[in-house]
């Protein structure tokens, strides 16, 4: 029987580069005494670039992590005080994310350090390469993407 050795060994390669980039941001992060995980770092990061992005619930939607998950990140950045959550007028337990001027200056002060994490992480890669990479996993996430549930 044939079989396709890429088809065979993409996902687990991809885990394993997921999990190797995740492990190196974590590790950078704790050696230079950050104070915040990745996810936090990402999550300011997104609130901050996009406007639009107020909720937990789209959080969890872009971030594809569970409700649980993004509430217990969500807290602990409260009580860091990096983010306020302000009460929505549509309903009681709906509440609007809104990152503090603390969590603006954190997001500033690990901004050069991701953007050396993006360089080490591609280096020796071409823009081709990175393009023609970018455009396979976009399809991959899109075959995914409906098929996968999570609470949010």
């Amino acid at each position: 029987m044939y079989r396709d050795y890429l088809k065979d060994r993409i996902g687990s390669l991809i885990y394993i580069t997921g999990t190797l980039i995740r492990g190196f941001s974590t590790q950078t992060f704790a050696e230079r005494k950050f104070g915040l995980t990745p996810d936090q770092y990402v999550i300011l990061s997104l609130l901050l670039e996009n406007e639009e992005i107020m909720y937990q619930r789209q959080l969890a939607e872009i971030m594809f992590k569970d409700r649980a998950n993004i509430s217990r990140i969500i807290e602990i950045m409260n009580k860091k005080e990096l983010l306020e959550k302000v009460p929505d007028c549509h309903g009681r337990k709906i509440y609007k994310l809104i990152v503090t001027e603390k969590g603006k200056k954190a997001k500033e002060n690990i901004f050069k350090t991701d953007m050396e994490l993006r360089e080490k992480i591609t280096e020796n890669i071409t823009r081709e390469e990175l393009e023609t990479t970018f455009k396979t996993l976009e399809k991959m996430n899109k075959n995914l993407r409906d098929k996968v549930k999570l609470q949010t």
